[in-house]
C-alpha cells in the first residue's frame, strides 16, 4: 500500500489480508517520500490494523532516503521492516545493526527482498546472516528485468531462482513470500500463479491490489477436504502407534506425513483465529 495515500492506509484496516506492506519506495513519488514516511510510521504505531502484520518497506540501500527511513521505521516498531534489493549477508548484518542502534523493539524483524542475481546466488548466506531476519520477499519484477528475461505464463525463466530462494529460506527456517502478479485484470493468470506458488512451497503471495486478496487467501488456505484428511491421518497414526504399519485411506502413514498434516492444521487454525 502506498504510504502517501491516506485513503489507502484507511482502507487497509478493512482488507481481509494477513499482512500489510506500507510502501515508501516504488509506490511513492520522490517529493512525497518524507510525508509518506511520517504517515507509515504513524500507521504502524497506531494499533488500528487488528491482527494484521504491519510492515514498512523503506527505500533501498544507497538512496538518499534510506537512512532516515530505516531510523524512523525502527522507532515506529512495526512487525517488520522490508528492505528492497538486499544482496549479501554483510548488508543484512549492517541493516540489523542500524535497526538496533535506532532502537527497534525486539519484535521488529527484517524482511529482505530478493530480486537480483547476486541475491539469488548468495541466498543461503543472506538467509542465515542474522536471527533477526524473518522472511524473504521475492521481487520477481526486478529479477525478470535483471535476467533480461520475459514475463510469461508459468514463469519458467525464473523458476530456478524462485526454487533457490525457497531452498535457502527453508534451510534457515524463515518465511518465503512469492512476488506480485502485475496484471490485476488477468484473474485467471493470477490464480494460476497463486496455485503455482502454493505448489512450489511459498508461505504466501505479495499483492498489489485489494481485489487479489480473496484469490490468494483461497489458494494458500488448506481446503476443507485437506483439513479433514489431516485430522483423519493424525488420528489413524495415534491409534495405530505400536501396531506396526499404519494406514489411512489405503496409504501408509509415516512420521513425515504426520508432520505435514499437523502443519496443515496449524495453518487452518491460524487462519480461523484471524477471522
Amino acid at each position: 500500500m502506498p504510504a502517501s495515500n491516506e485513503r489507502a492506509l484507511e482502507k487497509a484496516k478493512t482488507i481481509p489480508c494477513d499482512a500489510l506492506i506500507l510502501d515508501l519506495e516504488d509506490a511513492v513519488a520522490p517529493d512525497a517520500k518524507p510525508a509518506a514516511r511520517e504517515a507509515a510510521c504513524a500507521a504502524a504505531a497506531s494499533g488500528e490494523y487488528g491482527r494484521r502484520t504491519v510492515t514498512i518497506r523503506v527505500n533501498g540501500i544507497g538512496t538518499e532516503w534510506h537512512d532516515a527511513d530505516l531510523e524512523a521505521a525502527a522507532q515506529a516498531g512495526p512487525a517488520a521492516v522490508v528492505v528492497p534489493k538486499v544482496g549479501s549477508a554483510d548488508e543484512v548484518r549492517t541493516l540489523v545493526a542500524k535497526l538496533e542502534a535506532a532502537g527497534a523493539p525486539d519484535h521488529t524483524v527484517l524482511w529482505a527482498m530478493v530480486e537480483t542475481p547476486r541475491a539469488i546466488l548468495g541466498a543461503l548466506a543472506i538467509a542465515t546472516a542474522s536471527e533477526r531476519l524473518g522472511a524473504f520477499v521475492m521481487g520477481t519484477n526486478d529479477l525478470v528485468k535483471e535476467l533480461y528475461a520475459e514475463h510469461v505464463p508459468g514463469r519458467a525463466p525464473i523458476l530456478p531462482s524462485l526454487h533457490t530462494a525457497l531452498l535457502a529460506g527453508r534451510a534457515a527456517g524463515i518465511a518465503v513470500l512469492d512476488g506480485v502478479h502485475n496484471d490485476v485484470k488477468d484473474t485467471d493468470g493470477f490464480l494460476a500463479e497463486c496455485r503455482q506458488g502454493r505448489e512450489l512451497g511459498f508461505d504466501g503471495k505479495t499483492l498489489i491490489h485489494p481485489g487479489q486478496v480473496e484469490g490468494a487467501n483461497a489458494a494458500f488456505a488448506p481446503s476443507e477436504q485437506a483439513v479433514e484428511d489431516a485430522r483423519g491421518l493424525i488420528q489413524a497414526f495415534e491409534d495405530g502407534q505400536g501396531s506396526g504399519v499404519v494406514t489411512h485411506n489405503g496409504r501408509m502413514v509415516e512420521q513425515l506425513h504426520v508432520d505435514s498434516a499437523r502443519r496443515t492444521l496449524a495453518i487452518h487454525e491460524a487462519i480461523a483465529a484471524l477471522g
